[in-house]
């Protein structure tokens, strides 16, 4: 019986492990998982959502409090048109993260950083730019663009002296979207190094509609596999969402996968960023906990625990701290929904935004749970303790059993002393 082992990821020159860890937002994919992920061979991500809370917090800058103070006398009002991201302190906050993530990688593997579109932060090319280059400038292995089709993402930085070294991916959900890319790029004459397929059971956000219970990962990528061979194009394709177990992983890669992409069982590692009381909420989630809605202010569903102590949340919007999803022209579809529920509500303290929510300060908080539609499975990849609490797994444990199981199973942890 085959294992995922017997394949291997081919980047160039260069042959990994095919298994790539998910750039999970706000540092839920942290370096410390990406970096387990290189130095056992395969490719991990950083994400650079929300880059500037990420930096306050692992290496004592000031960012988010100093764009706080600037624009605080905006505070009280619906127009968000003059909250701006200063480009040099974006460039400083990436280049700090990557540059000490990169310092300390080992191993034969990769690190890429995830560029969410969907961060428009009221500049969206502006931004985008600055994210990518200082990326680049600081070293990082590649870029994987996702949350959105990035028609123009590449032109950004067809100018950047990494432009043809890195490895630059895109992540798609349907072959439509990836014939509009590579159209759009072709005058670059820069194709993606790989593609992620994700697929409608992935966590976060979904690159469908609420009918994404109609589509099928395993379709989709042989779909475009049978795409890529008809126009003899040679570009890896990283089947994504779902895949639960190394069995799993093999059936995509004799679909035509190149590697698999998976983020759900890294959840509940020690090395991922969520708290570990909320790592235990996962591995609590049942199946009819997990739910789709619509209440991220990008447009797009998103899959999480329906316990998620934002959902319904009437936070103030603090776009003068945060402000990530402020469209081009300053707006956000919450402040919009906020506004709507104050004025229904006058003199109350507390409101309920029941159709959007906050989505940067919830997520800075952890109080949105995305997760894989597979979470409730978590219980049965550990051990209980006496305490009811769940054992927490090692990355590595995690990464090795996609490696190297078969016949669908799944390794427990060895049992780990609980002190008295």
């Amino acid at each position: 019986m085959r294992r995922l082992d017997d394949f291997r990821l081919k980047m160039g020159k260069t042959e990994l492990v095919p298994i790539m860890i998910g750039g999970m937002g706000v540092d839920i994919s942290s370096s410390d998982l990406a970096l387990e992920a290189a130095r056992l061979g395969g490719v991990g991500h950083i994400s650079d959502a929300m880059i500037k809370t990420v930096t306050d917090r692992r290496y004592k800058t000031k960012f988010v409090k100093a764009k706080q103070a600037l624009y605080k006398l905006n505070v009280d009002s619906s127009d968000k048109s003059l909250v701006k991201f200063d480009l040099g302190d974006l460039a400083e906050a990436t280049r700090l993260h990557v540059e000490h993530t990169m310092a300390r990688k080992t191993g034969s593997g990769m690190v890429f950083i995830n560029c969410m579109e969907k961060l428009t932060m009221n500049g969206p090319k502006e931004t985008l730019k600055v994210r990518m280059a200082s990326a680049l400038d600081a070293g990082i292995d590649g870029i994987t663009l996702a949350a959105g089709l990035h028609l123009g993402s590449f032109a950004l930085i067809e100018d950047h002296p990494r432009f043809r070294d890195a490895k630059l991916g895109i992540i798609v959900s349907s072959l439509r979207a990836l014939q509009l890319f590579i159209k759009k790029n072709s005058r670059l004459n820069r194709l993606p190094d790989y593609v992620v397929v994700e697929g409608p059971l992935a966590g976060g956000h979904l690159g469908f509609g609420m009918d994404w219970a109609q589509y099928d990962l395993a379709t989709i990528v042989a779909e475009i596999h049978a795409w890529l061979q008809t126009e003899q194009l040679d570009i890896p394709l990283i089947p994504a969402g779902g895949i639960f177990t190394g069995s799993d992983a093999v059936r995509f890669m004799e679909l035509g996968g190149s590697a698999v992409q998976v983020a759900t069982r890294f959840t509940v590692t020690k090395e991922c960023g969520l708290p570990d009381d909320i790592k235990q909420e996962y591995f609590k989630a049942k199946e009819d906990d997990i739910e789709v809605n619509e209440i991220s202010p990008t447009g797009y569903p998103m899959r999480m625990i329906k316990s998620s102590p934002g959902i319904g949340d009437g936070i103030r919007p603090n776009c003068e701290a945060y402000g990530y999803l402020l469209d081009a022209n300053g707006k956000c579809a919450y402040i919009t929904s906020y506004n709507r529920e104050v004025l229904a509500h006058p003199g109350e303290k507390r409101i309920s935004v029941p159709d959007k929510t906050c989505l940067c300060t919830h997520m800075r908080n952890f109080e949105i749970w995305t997760c894989g539609q597979l979470t409730w499975r978590l219980k049965d990849t550990t051990l209980r303790n006496a305490d009811g609490q769940y054992q927490l797994l090692s990355a590595a444990h995690v990464f090795q059993d996609y490696q190297f199981s078969t016949d669908n199973q799944v390794a427990l942890p060895e049992a780990e002393a609980v002190p008295a």
